[in-house]
């Protein structure tokens, strides 16, 4: 299952070379919902694009507002953690110097990793400058989608995790694997978004979970755990794919909306399943976004052949770093 992805954050691109809206008014809706919640996670990447250029509408100024005001709460909560693991290591070293206790040892060690770990949080949230991590995305953050809507593709903010409309918010937690869709199941347990609800997540790459000993061609030896491997997979040739998705706007009881997507997959070619892996992607042809993006569901086999009619790049692998 492609369980992480690094997607495509200039919006200048999706504008030039996709011909895309962007919908910053969705922006703006979730933006506004991590102000109150924990659970929405929006790659740093994102934000940069919105702190790096003029606002031109009152949607992006509010945007930028919100990022700086959020980032602003989380270097505050940051400083305090470390002032107060601060006087934790120096209460202890101060018992250390007049007797060694197992307490005091332990409280300087864990009061230094802390303060290492919150002081590296803090120049993350100040770092301007894009690194290949910001890029990364994970099931339950949100990325950018592109979408049909009256003719024109748009470019939504959408939660990697799909929630199908009509389900309960429980879904959540009994399907964690719905980031994903299955082509063999698209018309069942996908049925009410297959051939209705189609989008395309750019991405530049894609990471997936691998034994060691399966990606060595080997079995494990006696005694030995399974000790699990992240792989970095990028299409050779390409330095983009327009990966194949399902989308769903869920409306909870209480009027709450929710955007949200999950990534195709397939059967991998050869060097995939080599590199120990049982499911790839599927990239289609740029000859067919806007075929795939307004699908009929009265001719399913016009999806199925795109799907079909896929990019078939051969597929570089690494550990991730």
């Amino acid at each position: 299952m492609c369980y992480s992805a690094k997607i495509k954050s200039e919006f200048g691109k999706y504008v030039r070379e996709t011909g895309a809206k962007i919908d910053l008014e969705t922006f703006v809706a979730i933006y506004w919902e991590r102000r109150e919640s924990t659970t929405v996670k929006i790659p740093k990447a994102i934000d940069l694009q919105f702190l790096a250029h003029e606002a031109q509408t009152d949607a992006g100024k509010q945007i930028q507002a919100m990022i700086r005001e959020f980032d602003a709460a989380q270097a505050s909560k940051l400083e305090q953690g470390v002032f107060k693991q601060k006087k934790r290591q120096a209460d202890a070293q101060r018992i250390l110097r007049t007797k060694t206790t197992k307490k005091a040892q332990e409280d300087v060690r864990i009061s230094t990793d802390k303060i290492e770990w919150a002081l590296g949080k803090l120049a993350d949230i100040k770092r301007t400058e894009l690194k290949p991590r910001d890029e990364r995305i994970f099931p339950g953050w949100y990325a950018p989608v592109i979408v049909m809507e009256n003719g024109q593709r748009v470019v939504k903010p959408m939660r990697y995790q799909c929630r199908p409309a009509g389900k309960p918010a429980f879904y959540d937690t009994k399907y964690p694997g719905t980031y994903n869709a299955r082509k063999d199941n698209l018309e069942g347990f996908w049925k009410g978004l297959y051939g209705y609800s189609h989008g395309i997540m750019w991405a530049s790459a894609f990471f997936e979970n691998v034994a060691r000993h399966t990606m060595e061609h080997r079995e494990l030896a006696e005694g030995e755990k399974e000790e699990n491997v992240i792989l970095e997979f990028k299409a050779r040739g390409m330095d983009d794919m327009l990966v194949a998705c399902l989308w769903s706007k869920w409306v909870g009881e209480d009027g709450a909306e929710l955007l949200s997507f999950a990534a195709i997959t397939d059967e991998p070619p050869e060097e995939v399943r080599a590199a120990g892996h049982d499911r790839c992607i599927i990239p289609i042809k740029p000859e067919h976004v806007d075929a795939w993006l307004s699908p009929n569901p009265a001719n399913l086999a016009v999806q199925y052949a795109i799907l079909d009619d896929r990019e078939r790049p051969y597929y570089e692998h690494r550990a991730a770093a």
